[in-house]
């Protein structure tokens, strides 16, 4: 059993983002599935932990628990729910993570989860046919989440063409599609909540990338704040700060160096949108591959 943890702490601290993404959803939904079978041993009902970490639609108890706001968007009750999540999670997410970045993928799973989560507390607070039932509803699921991603890359390059089991060969703008007209055809049902929360975070992942194609990243002051929380926790005493120095001339020059770079990752994503990403020489998808690394 030793030997098993320990190859899941290494994958976990040498995986990139997407697959620290995908670990912290099922470690969440393990836990809080295993610590309510466990404390029914000992007191009936056993403890619903979900409770807890679920987001409220009532914004009073969303005062009591703001942490819900988060942890919602990593919080699964049912396995067939964190297995599709999943899933589209590591394909489409493949997929970002080539074209934009890691820290844009992270940025993007948490920013449109919350966009979810704010579109869902204004739909159960606005709207009367909620109102019924506003006092005990919540959402849980990393679904808005992941619908942000799918419609980010899907507006980024349309035409990328993905195979789906038992279809064939599929351009993502069709994928998107169809997930966002069965989220508005599903308003009306019983999950009214999940399916409004996924369109918000859809939203979020179309004007992410429309503002990103105007020069305005949306994800860069949330990844410096995440960056800053995170180096609370790693300082460390004594730590010597080392001075570099740079002459102007080396400053331009890898400034026009970087500018350039841009220009060509533009021109290659521009391609993908036309023809789809086998449409790309090597050196085209290498040059994409090195780009998405320092993102």
């Amino acid at each position: 059993m030793s030997g098993i943890i320990d190859e899941i702490k290494q994958s976990f601290t040498q995986g990139n983002s997407l697959t620290k993404l995908i670990y912290i959803n099922l470690a969440v939904f393990v836990l809080v599935n295993i610590i309510p079978s466990i404390s029914s041993l000992f007191v009936r009902p056993g403890f619903e932990i979900h409770h807890w970490f679920s987001l409220p639609a009532d914004l009073g108890e969303i005062l009591y628990k703001p942490w819900t706001l988060f942890t919602y968007m990593f919080l699964h009750k049912d396995f067939m729910h964190v297995l599709m999540n999943i899933l589209w999670l590591y394909f489409l997410g493949k997929i970002f993570q080539d074209l934009l970045g890691e820290k844009r993928l992270v940025s993007t799973y948490i920013l449109g989860g919350l966009s979810g989560a704010v579109l869902y507390i204004l739909a159960y607070n606005l709207f009367p046919v909620f109102s019924e039932v506003l006092p005990f509803a919540t959402a849980m699921g990393a679904s808005a989440s992941v619908m942000a991603i799918i419609i980010a890359i899907a507006t980024k390059a349309p035409n990328y063409i993905i195979r789906l089991i038992f279809i064939g060969d599929v351009r993502l703008k069709y994928i998107a599609l169809v997930f966002v007209v069965l989220d508005m055809i599903s308003l009306g049902g019983g999950n009214a909540g999940g399916h409004i929360a996924h369109l918000g975070g859809a939203l979020f992942g179309f004007s992410y990338i429309k503002g990103l194609d105007s020069g305005i990243d949306a994800s860069v002051g949330f990844y410096k704040w995440v960056s800053v929380f995170s180096s609370l926790f790693s300082f460390k005493k004594n730590q010597k700060v080392k001075v570099i120095y740079k002459n102007k001339s080396q400053t331009k020059t890898q400034a026009s160096r970087s500018q350039n770079n841009q220009e060509m990752v533009d021109t290659i994503l521009d391609k993908i949108s036309r023809s789809g990403y086998d449409s790309l020489s090597k050196e085209e998808k290498d040059i994409l591959f090195r780009a998405s690394q320092n993102n």
